[in-house]
């Protein structure tokens, strides 16, 4: 089953690339790209607060699979 990603509603589109986004984050610090502190501020340049619980809860999920 194929699913298009396009035709979801912008919201859930916004989640998934957050999803993205926390999950390069965390391989970045893994691998010693970036520090810590870019959860932070990645998290803080969100405007909307769901957008940045939805981002810190995938950072934490990434952080627990990666071993971080």
């Amino acid at each position: 089953m194929s699913y298009n990603l396009a035709l979801l509603p912008a919201d859930e589109k916004q989640k998934i690339e957050l999803d993205k986004q926390a999950s390069y984050a965390v391989w970045q610090v893994k691998n010693a790209l970036a520090e810590r502190s870019t959860f932070t501020q990645q998290a803080q340049a969100l405007n909307n607060e769901d957008e940045r619980a939805h981002f810190v809860n995938c950072v934490e999920k990434y952080s627990k699979i990666m071993g971080l």
